[in-house]
């Protein structure tokens, strides 16, 4: 499959290999069109997006080697009830082709810490693999719990197992149930930070333990949007957009979202996931309170209110000038 023209701050790429690496889980390795040409760095956390012939972006973490510069890998699990991007992967993609992405992008980056705990649920693991990689590299203390609804549904798990031994704990749900995520939070070392991806269930979950014990060395990330999210056209109400002091203002209507507002009147905005998980519509706020619905931001940087992502995002008022 070939796309003929490219935005701009996407990239060419061709389609090296794919195969299995679980059940619903294939990894697609790709390079650069031109052979010699050495792809942008990564680093641990990061993220690309693949256009797909509708036009949309799918994000995917990026899993291979950091130290790479030829190709990078993702791994894509095949969801049923998805929105289009893992079919393509899976059904439509193959060795030879050419994909159009977006460059590496990072909202999941490895703090420096003395000691680390990884829980990864299912395609979770994927953002955590390059950190354990780099973690491990440093010397420093870590460990990975590993869950599944079954072992040969866990990408990887055969090669963390031989590589890292004890370190790593996989618990597939058909064998021991939900991980024991209140126990794991519970015995955290005083200098340990917890690094967390998968599904929504064990993101509440571990973020819920973690607020009923005041711990605040938690990063998680997610592939949809929180399930505390407010749902667009709940009670929302039409506010006016401001582009830049004394710009042109746009009205936002309570079953609209910026982000469509802004494309209907030709305002150029990077967009992808249009659901406040990927980070690339993010834009600055000058003036007004954003409502945030992203799954991004920290508590202190919604406090702040001086940056909104505006594919989900709103206004707690009537007005917001941005930073455009």
């Amino acid at each position: 499959m070939t796309h003929e023209t490219h935005k701009p701050g996407e990239i060419k790429l061709l389609v090296r290999d794919k195969r299995p690496v679980a059940s619903s889980v294939v990894e697609v390795t790709l390079v650069a069109e031109d052979p010699g040409r050495p792809l942008d760095a990564w680093y641990p956390g990061s993220h690309i997006g693949l256009r797909l012939p509708s036009g949309l972006i799918r994000q995917y973490s990026l899993c291979g080697s950091l130290h790479d510069p030829s190709a990078y890998t993702i791994a894509v699990l095949r969801e049923t009830a998805g929105r289009g991007g893992s079919a393509y992967v899976h059904d439509e993609l193959h060795p030879g082709d050419q994909v159009l992405a977006t460059r590496p992008n990072n909202n999941f980056e490895l703090v420096d810490a003395a000691e680390y705990l990884f829980i990864a649920g299912g395609i979770g693991l994927t953002p955590l693999l390059s950190m354990i990689d780099t973690v491990d590299a440093q010397e420093k203390p870590w460990r990975l719990i590993y869950g599944g609804k079954s072992r040969e549904s866990m990408a990887y798990v055969e090669r963390l197992e031989a590589r890292y031994g004890p370190r790593v704990r996989a618990l597939p749900q058909d064998q021991h149930g939900l991980l024991p995520i209140d126990e794991l939070i519970g015995q955290l070392k005083p200098d340990e930070v917890v690094y967390c991806c998968g599904p929504e269930p064990l993101l509440s979950a571990v973020e819920a333990a973690c607020l009923a014990l005041a711990i605040g060395r938690l990063h998680v990330e997610r592939f949809a949007p929180s399930a505390n999210l407010v749902e667009l056209g709940q009670g929302d109400h039409a506010f006016d957009v401001v582009l830049g002091p004394g710009g042109a203002v746009l009205r936002v209507g309570s079953d609209q979202t910026i982000l469509e507002v802004l494309e209907q009147a030709g305002v150029p905005v990077d967009s992808s996931c249009r659901e406040g998980t990927c980070g690339t519509c993010e834009t600055g706020v000058l003036e007004g309170k954003p409502e945030h619905r992203d799954s991004l931001l920290s508590e202190d940087e919604r406090e702040a209110g001086d940056t909104m992502f505006i594919c989900c995002s709103r206004a707690v008022g009537d007005r917001l000038v941005l930073d455009l």
